[in-house]
């Protein structure tokens, strides 16, 4: 909240704080454990928890939060940050191809956060005068919030290394129970890591996404998942691979379904959005369901249950054609609309 309205006091517009500072703050979480889970040595515990996170903020969260409002999609989300959400999404299995995302590509990733977080930023300042007018209120009330003096900042600081704190002892807790909870289940610490831990660590994205969507700041809820997206790869997988003592190791299994299953939910997200710049209800839904089949496969794959094929066929030969397909159509329709001259969608 604090770091909302100090961003607004400098001018800087909703939807970058979403994809930035409020996406940033939620995946402290996914930061600490999959840090943590690196520098022990547990590589698919620091995997699992970004490929899982980055598809539970996609289906769950932009699903629920559509649930309950139809989400508003910028322009700038559908020209730049799901495009790059996609391409860091297809550059991080680029990178595991070799078994391993070692110390270089690490520091490949963490330099690509630092970027993108640096051109955000000069964009926002540069926006018209037109959308800074628009903000011109709350840029007031948070210069009024940050104007507290140094009891306030000080405050806030020992807000902040608490918080961290109490971050850091949480994420070894919560690695330790997982690795706990795997060896007396037999489940593999991948598995636990894809969902457990990847839904823990998402909660503050589910508050703040939801929160958001209630409250009609339509641009938080969603930058807030396609930013928390972007940092989870570049900055969470690009600071574990520095800090690793030895290379991460990525399993075939990862590079085999995993990965591929983010860039899917990704690639997906860019005709949804592009369908009229809105995320309807329906389309919550789909999230969703494809969420909860998702959930189902992991488990049915885990307990190497014998009704695994049958849905896994159900899946490849049917569901996700349908999907594809209809995604296809609406994506089309939609791109005749703009072609026609349709009204603009909004630019922030």
């Amino acid at each position: 909240r604090g770091a909302s309205k100090l961003a607004l006091a400098v001018g800087i517009s909703p939807l970058v704080i979403g994809l930035t500072i409020v996406a940033y703050g939620t995946s402290a979480p996914e930061m600490a454990v999959s840090v943590q889970a690196a520098f022990k040595g547990e590589a698919d515990i620091a995997i699992g928890n970004v490929i899982g996170s980055n598809i539970f903020n996609v289906l769950f969260i932009l699903g629920a939060s559509a649930l309950i409002a139809p989400l508003i999609v910028s322009a700038q989300l559908v020209r730049l940050d799901v495009p790059l959400m996609i391409g860091i999404s297809f550059l991080l299995y680029a990178l595991g191809l070799d078994g391993s995302l070692s110390r270089l590509d690490g520091a490949l990733l963490f330099t690509g956060i630092i970027a993108y977080t640096t051109f955000l930023i000069v964009q926002s300042r540069r926006e018209n005068a037109a959308i800074q007018a628009e903000f011109a209120q709350e840029c007031r009330d948070g210069e009024a919030a940050a104007a507290g003096g140094w009891v306030g900042i000080l405050g806030k600081l020992a807000l902040i290394a608490g918080g961290l704190a109490l971050l850091v002892v949480g994420s070894r807790w919560l690695v330790d129970g997982a690795q706990a909870i795997a060896r007396s289940l037999g489940v593999s610490e991948l598995v636990i890591g894809l969902t457990i831990i990847a839904v823990g660590t998402s909660l503050p994205e589910v508050a703040t996404s939801i929160v958001a969507a209630i409250r009609g700041e339509r641009d938080i809820a969603v930058g807030n998942a396609v930013g928390s997206n972007i940092f989870n790869v570049l900055s969470v997988l690009g600071l574990s691979g520095l800090v690793s003592p030895r290379p991460i190791a990525i399993s075939q299994a990862v590079l085999g379904f995993d990965v591929p299953a983010m860039i899917a939910v990704a690639v997906a997200c860019l005709p949804i959005c592009f369908t009229g710049y809105l995320i309807s209800r329906w389309e919550g839904v789909v999230f969703l369901g494809y969420y909860a089949a998702y959930v189902v496969f992991l488990v049915l794959s885990a307990a190497k249950h014998d009704a695994l094929p049958l849905f896994s066929a159900t899946m490849l030969y049917f569901i996700v054609p349908l999907t594809a397909l209809t995604l296809a159509i609406l994506a089309g329709r939609s791109l005749r609309l703009v072609r026609a001259g349709s009204p603009a969608p909004p630019s922030s």
